[in-house]
């Protein structure tokens, strides 16, 4: 797009990028509907671009109405749709024949194949595995643990999500290959396995069940337990750990429930003496 647009009389400057780009990345999620999702806040963000590019109120309120349609997409990664918005928004005050369908298309076209890449890199792997390291240096009280979670996770947030807004912007919809291309497809698959590791290492470190019950006929003592360990070590916080993945597939399932139905069994196996 910026070798496109050399010759254009209303030109975008970095300033009217930046506050685009922060609006997006602070407010996101600000402005939740069902009837729109994050459509408010995709809005609210070209609100500079539109400001920049068109004069008049009735120009400016089809742009923003343009903006406020139903759209939902991974925030961080979904920068770059935002960016190429931008880029055809600018050409499009120009004088470009860049129609509104062409807009409104691309933007329901990409939210769906970069909602998907995002939620795995992101919400699958990055958070997951920087919230363990932060987590084990948790463990003992440290307040390094929230600290390395908080320094780690908001820079990476913002320099990845500024970089994709920026190439969005001026590579136009080829931006879109450095997440969904060909290499990109390879490199999530690789990211995938690493996050199914990441979680088994979660699991297997803080989900602690043991069994505490024991048999004993006067002869012979039976500790349950090492039983198990010797069969197959951290079995029991396996079983729980794939009992709450087939459970939250459930329609009817949240989180808060899963949570009280675990309550109940630990309560009902310390009063029992199993656990």
């Amino acid at each position: 797009m910026s070798e496109k647009n050399k010759d254009f009389k209303k030109k975008l400057t970095k300033k009217d990028l930046n506050k685009s780009w922060f609006s997006w990345i602070l407010f996101n999620l600000s402005a939740i509907s069902f009837e729109r999702l994050e459509g408010t806040s995709f809005g609210q963000s070209m609100i500079p671009i539109i400001n920049r590019l068109y004069d008049s109120k009735e120009e400016r309120g089809k742009a923003l109405r343009r903006h406020t349609v139903f759209y939902n997409t991974e925030p961080q990664l979904g920068s770059v749709v935002n960016g190429i918005v931008a880029g055809l928004e600018e050409a499009k005050a120009n004088g470009q024949p860049v129609q509104d369908e062409l807009i409104e298309g691309i933007k329901v076209g990409l939210m769906g194949p970069i909602a998907g890449v995002g939620d795995v890199l992101i919400q699958g792997i990055t958070v997951p595995l920087l919230l363990s390291i932060g987590m084990g240096l948790a463990a003992n009280g440290s307040i390094l643990g929230p600290l390395f979670y908080t320094f780690t996770w908001i820079p990476l947030c913002l320099l990845v999500s500024y970089f994709l807004y920026m190439k969005g912007y001026s590579l136009g919809v080829d931006a879109v290959d450095i997440i969904i291309g060909e290499k990109a497809n390879k490199l999530t698959e690789a990211f995938k396995i690493l996050g199914i590791t990441v979680m088994g290492g979660i699991a297997a470190s803080f989900v602690n069940l043991n069994v505490v019950a024991v048999f004993n006929n006067g002869k012979t003592v039976l500790d349950f337990q090492k039983l198990i360990n010797g069969i197959f070590p951290k079995l029991l916080p396996l079983i729980i750990t794939l009992f709450a993945w087939k459970a939250l597939q459930r329609k009817n399932m949240t989180p808060l429930k899963l949570m009280g139905l675990f309550l109940v069994i630990c309560v009902a196996g310390v009063l029992i003496g199993i656990f």
